[in-house]
């Protein structure tokens, strides 16, 4: 894909940052301050914190831009879909844009928004999110995961098979988000307020879907603190393939699978003694190169550095293969709640 390049542009869109929150009071004044610092007409910005059922008080900030705090209002199985919906129905603006309490943004990521959005003729635009990581083997194993999904995501677009997205980093207008019946037919599923409604509108209309491409529009986040928050973070994510409504992004999660399943048993067929110790040092050299390649060059967009590379790409297949047969039979926990699939 082509980076896209900010330029100086009469900023026109109105946004309404919306942010679910559940037990959030530590990492939403972080968030907050960022949005503070936003090099963007006030007048053209309001943000909706919407609070989902919160155990411990959060008291708003004083911000220049218009802010207020709103209880959820359920509907569903899924609390994070039912608290965007709850701030779309207020919502004074014309664009959503969506972003987890544990992010924080940029100075300039409206008025980049802004640009792509009077450049390109669209009503939904991702972009990219990154990890603010720390030097162990967690911090570093969970960021080449993540710049492998953010690879996969700006990819799909760039073939322009666009099936994935992540909601830290995604806007869309209120009318277009209401032509497509918002997240009427997936509401059984707690997650995938961004995979869903995405597909929606590929399938739909996809010349009006869009990447945004750019260092400006970058959004952080942080990733988790222990193995069993990951196991059960990325058992979530997966749990949303199997309601794909895009036949390639199927494809692409049994071809993931395939790969990372076919290097476990060929692992334990040469242990065995059943496999060449050539043939499987080509396949696992194969399958590290080809992984690499696309690791370098998301991290190379990202400024990320790859760090414990080698060991994470022994553990790798054993977590992907265990997380994908989980998330089908398994159950999962999520901001303190228990979830089936």
């Amino acid at each position: 894909m082509k980076r896209f390049s900010k330029t100086e542009f009469t900023p026109k869109t109105s946004f309404t940052i919306v942010v679910p929150f559940r037990n959030e009071k530590e990492n939403l004044p972080n968030l907050l301050h960022s949005i503070s610092l936003l090099h963007y007409p006030k007048e053209l910005v309001e943000v909706i914190l919407v609070d989902d059922d919160s155990d411990d008080e959060f008291r708003i900030q004083n911000l220049e831009f218009r802010i207020q705090m709103v209880k959820n209002i359920r509907k569903s199985n899924s609390p994070k879909k039912d608290a965007i919906e709850t701030a779309i129905e207020i919502a004074k603006n014309d664009w959503i844009i969506t972003t987890d309490a544990d992010c924080l943004v940029q100075k300039d990521w409206l008025t980049i928004y802004d640009q792509y959005i009077q450049e390109n003729e669209v009503e939904m635009v991702a972009s990219g999110v990154c990890y603010v990581t720390k030097k162990d083997f967690l911090s570093a194993f969970q960021n080449l995961d993540f710049l492998s999904l953010q690879g996969a995501t700006i990819g799909s677009f760039g073939i322009n098979q666009p099936f994935m997205c992540n909601g830290a980093n995604l806007a869309y207008s209120k009318q277009f988000f209401k032509e497509l019946n918002g997240f009427q037919g997936n509401e059984n599923i707690a997650s995938g307020d961004d995979v869903f409604l995405l597909q929606k509108a590929v399938s739909g209309a996809p010349e009006q879907v869009g990447f945004l491409l750019a260092k400006e529009s970058i959004v952080a986040t942080k990733p988790v603190a222990t193995w069993s928050e990951l196991f059960q973070q990325r058992v979530r994510w997966a749990s949303k393939s199997t309601g794909y409504s895009s036949l390639y992004g199927k494809l692409l999660a049994l071809v993931v699978f395939g790969g990372n399943l076919g290097w476990i048993v060929s692992f334990l067929l040469w242990l065995i003694g059943f496999l060449d110790q050539n043939i499987f040092m080509l396949f696992v050299a194969l399958k590290f190169l080809i992984d690499f390649i696309l690791l370098y060059k998301t991290a190379n967009f990202f400024e990320s550095k790859l760090q414990y590379v080698l060991a994470s790409s022994l553990l790798y297949p054993f977590f992907s293969v265990s997380v994908a047969v989980y998330s089908l039979f398994g159950k999962y926990s999520w901001k303190g709640r228990n979830f089936k699939k």
